[in-house]
């Protein structure tokens, strides 16, 4: 599918004319195409084939996005069969150590730079939530862990309710774990495996990326394809698969539920 050509815009992020949205002007009544912003999205992924493949992508700076490209920031360290390895040096193929499903190969790896200086003129979200170590028990985490917007961590049931994948954000007490935005731009990763799993980082079981279940149905054919494009392995929305847990939604800065 073609992307518009990206403008360059101010504050490092570009802009181009969304196809998705359109108003009317007061002027005339013709349908006028709005702005929105675009960003870049990084992928490296495996084909069927074996071979590992790295593209860019340019599509909206929107929450529903970017949540898919969020969750871990450069240096957070991942369990897989070798060890602990930091989350940039990760690649397809490589195996992670999951709670649900044993060892799973890594599909799918997104990344993005967050760009504090841009929140105002895009809705760009670029909070980040820092978990000091030990907030959760000794060694949960190991050491402090940066977790973007798009991150969810395993919270264990009880005899009344059940395991629940909670988005970091909502266990802020300013204490332990604490939001804050980061003075310059962080690099932050999500990670897809075959099943929808939660993964040990820094010690901390956090869940790997699902787009949720029936997602397809907040988006239009047009933005559903986009998204669609920046996962190559995937040609249907229910190749994601089932979801391991129930989840808490994620929440824009306006207040909408995301996945």
């Amino acid at each position: 599918m073609s992307v518009p050509r990206p403008e360059t815009g101010g504050r490092g992020l570009p802009t181009a004319r969304s196809y998705f949205e359109t108003r009317n002007t007061q002027a005339d009544s013709r349908p006028e195409r709005t702005s929105i912003v675009m960003r870049k999205f990084e992928v490296i992924y495996q084909r069927s084939d074996g071979e590992i493949r790295r593209a860019d992508h340019i599509g909206p700076a929107i929450p529903a996005f970017e949540a898919a490209f969020s969750a871990f920031a450069h240096g957070s360290l991942i369990t897989t069969t070798r060890g602990t390895v930091a989350v940039e040096d990760l690649e397809p193929g490589m195996k992670l150590i999951t709670r649900e499903h044993g060892s799973q190969p890594i599909q799918w790896i997104g990344a993005m730079r967050l760009v504090p200086e841009a929140t105002a003129t895009s809705g760009h979200d670029a909070r980040m939530t820092r978990i000091m170590s030990n907030a959760f028990g000794f060694t949960r985490p190991e050491r402090d862990l940066m977790a973007g917007p798009g991150a969810r961590m395993l919270r264990k049931g009880t005899a009344d309710s059940p395991d629940l994948l909670v988005p970091v954000r909502n266990m802020s007490d300013g204490v332990q774990v604490i939001d804050i935005v980061p003075p310059s731009p962080v690099m932050v990763h999500h990670l897809c495996l075959r099943k929808h799993a939660t993964i040990l980082v820094n010690g901390l079981e956090m869940e790997t990326f699902h787009p949720g279940f029936g997602f397809e149905r907040n988006m239009g054919q047009n933005m559903l394809s986009l998204f669609l494009s920046l996962f190559p392995h995937i040609r249907r929305p229910e190749d994601f698969g089932t979801m391991s847990y129930p989840r808490e939604a994620l929440v824009s800065p306006e207040g909408l539920e995301l996945a």
